[in-house]
């Protein structure tokens, strides 16, 4: 199931870069769940040409995902951008109320841990 979501995922990336025909299958096979033989029915062509057209596009979105590494990279952006997010949502929380009140070491703190994952994100593009 796993290999499934991911082959979903680079195709939502890559897919434009695939034939239109090969897309279409793969699409078919990885988004609407159809088997290689429905497939087949609505292409006109063989279950094994089925398989060969999704196995030869697994392939190119694979290496294209190796060599260029566009939705590794948007998937450490977005972890990173969640990140932020909850330590956002956090300082909000801890600041709220009639006791809340972030003094100079807390907020120093919580803007360190922000520019810390800041910086993470542009090193990460080695």
């Amino acid at each position: 199931m796993a290999k499934n979501l991911e082959m979903s995922y680079l195709l939502d990336f890559y897919g434009r870069a695939l034939t239109e025909k090969q897309r279409e299958m793969m699409e078919q096979y990885y988004n609407d769940d159809l088997s290689l033989s429905e497939i087949g029915e609505n292409f006109g062509i063989t279950r094994q040409g089925v398989r060969d057209a999704i196995k030869h596009g697994e392939s190119s979105l694979l290496e294209l995902e190796e060599k260029v590494g566009f939705a590794a990279r948007y998937r450490q952006v977005q972890d990173k951008l969640d990140q932020m997010e909850q330590i956002v949502r956090k300082a909000k929380f801890d600041n709220a109320g009639a006791y809340g009140g972030y003094n100079s070491g807390d907020f120093d703190r919580t803007l360190n841990q922000l520019l810390s994952i800041i910086r993470s994100m542009d090193e990460s593009e080695d």
